[in-house]
């Protein structure tokens, strides 16, 4: 009984249509969110890349979508643009592994709801695209640390010089091949 009452209430905070693209080259990632969305009674279609998700949202412009910023043929905000030139109700979730402020910025710029950093759960994303407009988002139990600071940082201005790393190592004032090493590690946490 407590579990029939759980699901009606997550598709009650869906409605009516349940369509969710979910676009990420993380295969096994991306079958278990797909997994765990349809269980919470979303009606998911999945993409593995750029030119797929640019296809699907062209094809059937979905309600929701939670869209990876890094993927192996591009950057998964096209994904985010087709979608919104189609649809401007479509509530966006951008997932990425390389989260930064200036990217958040951008996805938020572009039609975005939210930004999540990976790894994400499902109860994570679940209540980014059900969460209501206007409200908030708990406060994390967890300050960034002051190496992810420092990464924010250094992704910021490496996104600003247009993704250039000697112009970005010239504006740090580091040498070029240890920015190279930074920006090829993963975020710290």
């Amino acid at each position: 009984m407590i579990g029939d009452t759980a699901q009606t209430t997550e598709a009650e905070s869906i409605g009516s249509d349940t369509t969710l693209l979910l676009v990420d080259d993380d295969a096994p990632f991306l079958r278990r969110l797909a997994r765990a969305m349809e269980a919470r009674g979303f009606a998911v279609d999945i993409a593995e890349s750029v030119a797929e998700g640019l296809a699907k949202a062209r094809a059937r412009t979905p309600k929701y979508a939670v869209v990876d910023m890094r993927l192996q043929d591009g950057n998964g905000l096209d994904v985010i643009e087709a979608i919104r030139e189609r649809r401007d109700d479509t509530r966006i979730i951008v997932l990425t592994g390389y989260g930064n402020i200036a990217t958040a910025v951008t996805a938020v710029k572009l039609g975005a709801i939210d930004y999540l950093a990976k790894p994400a759960d499902a109860d994570e994303v679940f209540a980014a695209l059900t969460r209501k407009p206007g409200e908030r988002a708990e406060v994390p139990e967890n300050p960034m640390s002051a190496d992810r600071v420092r990464w924010e940082h250094i992704q910021r201005v490496y996104e600003m010089c247009e993704r250039n790393v000697s112009e970005t190592a010239r504006r740090l004032n580091m040498h070029r091949r240890t920015l190279q090493r930074i920006l090829a590690k993963r975020a710290p946490r």
